[in-house]
């Protein structure tokens, strides 16, 4: 139980292997943030990469757990992300409406279909023997999201969630709904039709991906972000020293072959983390957190009891 002073949270790393990156502290390595340290800094942190490293995420992932702690407790809101796709492997058989938490831990990868999943698993295995890396999508489903969240123009809801989930490192595309798919699709093909569901504005499908004009509109919030591969790889490279002098590179050391199925707490957190802050700012701005919210958890409650469908969750 908290005690109203602020929450604070130390990690030691404890298992360093700093030689591991003797040769890095020469050359840079391809992709990866060595150089535009350098660049802006003029300073660089070789052994683990500093502030570049997914070590940083410890804390983003520490904050996330309370953000979302809050979410359930005051809107009833879930925040699960999975692994969508390993490289050109896609799992297309999970249900956003029911997949858990127990299902996304269950394997190694945390995609909760067992059988794309073993294909995962087998595709990052063969990258791994060949000393290569790859990349994937992480997509992220939040359920039960309050109407309401979000604002017009510069604070709007999709915008934040894109600013935090892209500020992950590694990450290289969003996506929210349908996309860049939707690019392609005619109005009449991609507007989400309205209908009335016990007393509630519901929609049909679901390719606003839950935000509508920068505004959650109760259903679900679906959003996929794209992670490449891992830079530091055992695969000799051309690259450049310090000193401006062409080399060549074969990095050494504990490096992931696929930073994915690590990702999964960390979208899990920044989403939910941006959550948290838009319904305090509506809190504060429209009083979200009163007699309404009250009433909408009210009957999510009743209905789950009936055993229908969930009246702020979407349809996809």
């Amino acid at each position: 139980m908290t005690s109203g002073t602020p929450i604070a949270v130390l990690v030691r790393n404890k298992d360093q292997r700093s030689k591991d990156y003797s040769e890095m502290s020469v050359a840079y390595r391809p992709s990866h943030a060595d150089a535009t340290y350098d660049y802006k800094y003029g300073v660089r942190a070789v052994a683990g990469g500093g502030r570049s490293s997914a070590r940083e995420t410890i804390g983003r992932v520490a904050a996330g757990a309370v953000a979302k702690k809050l979410l359930q407790a005051v809107a009833g809101t879930e925040v699960l992300a999975f692994v969508s796709e390993v490289k050109d492997i896609k799992a297309n058989n999970i249900d956003l409406d029911k997949f858990s938490m127990e299902d996304v831990e269950a394997n190694m990868v945390r995609c909760p279909d067992p059988e794309s999943a073993q294909a995962m698993i087998d595709q990052i295995n063969q990258v791994r023997n060949r000393g290569e890396s790859c990349g994937g999508v992480v997509t992220c489903v939040c359920r039960n999201v309050p109407r309401g969240l979000g604002a017009p123009v510069f604070d709007k809801l999709e915008a934040d969630l894109a600013k935090a989930a892209m500020s992950l490192p590694a990450t290289k595309g969003f996506e929210i709904g349908s996309g860049f798919a939707g690019s392609r699709m005619l109005g009449s093909e991609h507007n989400d039709e309205f209908y009335m569901e016990n007393g509630i504005v519901r929609t049909r499908t679901n390719r606003s991906g839950g935000v509508q004009g920068g505004i959650s509109n109760g259903e679900h919030i679906v959003i996929r972000i794209a992670f490449k591969p891992t830079s530091t790889i055992a695969v000799k490279q051309q690259t450049v020293t310090r000193e401006g002098e062409e080399t060549e590179l074969r990095a050494r050391g504990r490096h992931d072959p696929c930073v994915v199925p690590r990702a999964v707490p960390m979208v899990e957190s920044m989403v939910a983390l941006v959550l948290v802050d838009h319904l305090l700012q509506n809190h504060a701005q429209c009083g979200l957190l009163t007699d309404e919210m009250v009433a909408n958890v009210a009957v999510e409650e009743e209905h789950a009891e009936e055993g229908s469908p969930s009246s702020l969750a979407g349809a996809t």
